[in-house]
């Protein structure tokens, strides 16, 4: 039984004795309704205040009925009240209504489906980024580690919709589907997709076929966590050194290095000029590793004369701080 089902029943017993009482000094001892609500509440808190009139036999065996009934009654009250909080039910519930209120707030977030070995280790990613982003994850156990973690999450079934609407797909900006379950994947996409066709939607694929029948559903990008845990092996047999360059840049917290795309906006001062003349990397020690035009492939290593135009995708390597003047310096007006 969840806490506001426990809470409504405790509340319940109280209001029921104390109108117990209330009617039935009324009806026994004709007294008003408020001298019948005030005999009732001292004689349930056994304040030791005296009798608000004298009662008669029928009134003296009512009395002794109701400080019976209240005495069971509170016994159970405190006891309930006792075991939600030696459990940590209040501190949950209490919890559970700060995250509601954070989840109606979040806008622009990423909503990460699963949060197996996977989904948590892409949530450790998000978060150690700044990410907004919550969890959903139907497995109790799973989101309890979801809440030790102090992420926000939905606990629900991916694959229905009202789901994901309880996580904010409407305001949301992408979305990573992380279950090991390729149908449910599917079904998780092909939902996120019709209820926010802006979304940009990453599915995990187990399988090449899987891998397919995801792209079709409308995911913006697959991958597969083999496929790269294989090629990532390899590398590191074969070229160790280029795959500690890979850590730097991508996963390793201990660095203040990093590899980021950052969109060059409509009214930056950066637009219309060239990778020789702009300030990205003699004023801020940043190194463009590769640009995309819109529309287009990548162009890495690009040319000192290549113009940067606006809506370009620059893919970019340097200091965190100095990524973050870059984002400023993109960011138009």
């Amino acid at each position: 039984m969840d806490f506001e089902k426990k809470f409504k029943i405790v509340v319940l017993i109280l209001a029921a004795v104390i109108a117990f009482g209330t009617l039935g000094y009324s009806v026994i001892e004709k007294w008003s309704l408020l001298d019948s609500l005030y005999m009732t509440v001292i004689t349930l808190t056994t304040v030791g205040f005296g009798e608000v009139h004298p009662l008669s036999p029928a009134g003296k065996i009512f009395t002794m009925v109701l400080v019976m009934m209240g005495v069971a009654g509170v016994a159970y009250t405190l006891s309930v009240i006792a075991r939600m909080v030696v459990e940590g039910e209040i501190k949950r519930h209490l919890g559970r209504r700060k995250m509601q209120k954070g989840l109606k707030e979040l806008k622009d977030h990423y909503i990460v489906c699963g949060f197996g070995r996977v989904g948590r280790r892409i949530a450790q990613e998000l978060c150690a980024r700044g990410v907004s982003f919550v969890v959903v994850d139907r497995n109790p156990q799973r989101v309890e580690q979801a809440n030790m973690d102090c992420f926000l999450f939905v606990q629900g079934d991916s694959t229905h919709d009202q789901t994901l609407i309880d996580a904010g797909i409407q305001r949301a900006k992408g979305l990573i589907t992380a279950v090991i379950n390729e149908a449910d994947s599917v079904f998780i996409v092909l939902s996120a997709r019709q209820l926010n066709p802006q979304l940009y939607i990453t599915a995990r694929a187990e399988s090449d076929d899987g891998e397919k029948k995801l792209l079709r559903a409308g995911a913006n990008k697959v991958v597969s966590p083999h496929k790269i845990g294989g090629i990532r092996m390899a590398l590191t047999a074969l070229q160790p050194n280029l795959v500690d360059f890979m850590n730097v840049v991508t996963d390793d917290q201990k660095t203040d290095f990093f590899i980021e795309e950052i969109e060059v906006k409509t009214g930056s001062p950066l637009v219309n000029s060239t990778v020789k003349v702009c300030p990205i990397r003699h004023d801020l020690g940043v190194t463009i590793v590769g640009i995309r035009k819109t529309g287009r492939e990548v162009f890495f290593n690009p040319s000192p004369e290549t113009l940067i135009e606006s809506g370009d995708i620059l893919i970019v390597i340097g200091p965190r701080k100095n990524l973050e003047k870059l984002e400023e310096l993109t960011g138009g007006n």
